[in-house]
């Protein structure tokens, strides 16, 4: 599976490329600013893009806006995008057009290994990756007096937040200690609270959950 990867800080982007190529990834380019990432983007068409939200020149979005410009001219490219901080609108972004094939995860994440290469290659594969944090930020801001969420139980609040990282059923399962049919309930029970259509496809519903939740007030 080939990479591009872009991060400015040499010490990380190496880490970065020493751990991707432990884990049989093939780093197609590993560069530091955003002229160097269009490039390497469009030279070496890779199977996903790594990205760090800020990159030189303009330190603010760069990384980003690459990322997405690739998005238009190659529709699906699998983007996986790297912040220091939660940026809902970084989120909104990525996932306005609503697509497979996105991540979204805090820099903290990249050191827990395991965690790191499996949202790669979740996103590789064409699935959807967010960090649990952003979750929570687009979960609270969805709440409040009346709201859909609200009619949720506690255990549904928690499943739909696994869901909405990416997880399957089965994951979902394994990380709660329950069946994988008590979660098909619980997932039933939170699309129709919701009002979307039910689906068995991982990476549809993770999409359907993520653009209820992105929806403005």
């Amino acid at each position: 599976m080939r990479v591009v990867l872009a991060e400015d800080l040499f010490l990380l982007r190496d880490g970065l490329v020493r751990l991707l190529e432990a884990h049989d990834f093939e780093i197609a380019a590993a560069v530091e600013s955003g002229p160097e990432l269009d490039r390497a983007l469009a030279e070496h068409r890779p199977d996903v893009a790594v990205v760090d939200v800020r990159l030189p020149p303009t330190h603010t979005d760069e990384g980003l806006q690459c990322a997405l410009r690739a998005r238009r001219e190659r529709p699906g490219l699998p983007v996986l995008v790297l912040s220091q901080h939660v940026e809902q609108l970084y989120a909104r972004e990525l996932l306005a057009d609503g697509t497979g094939g996105v991540g979204y995860l805090l820099k903290d994440r990249v050191f827990d290994a395991e965690q790191f290469v499996d949202a790669v290659r979740r996103v590789a594969a064409g699935g959807t990756a967010m960090d649990p944090q952003v979750i929570q930020q687009l979960l609270a801001r969805r709440s409040g007096e009346g709201r859909p969420l609200d009619r949720l139980t506690p255990r549904e609040l928690e499943v739909l937040e696994l869901m909405a990282q990416g997880r399957s059923n089965a994951a979902i399962a394994g990380k709660l200690v329950v069946t994988e049919r008590a979660i098909a309930k619980h997932t039933a029970n939170i699309f129709h609270k919701l009002g979307l259509e039910v689906s068995d496809d991982d990476n549809r519903r993770v999409l359907a959950v993520l653009a209820h939740l992105n929806r403005d007030r």
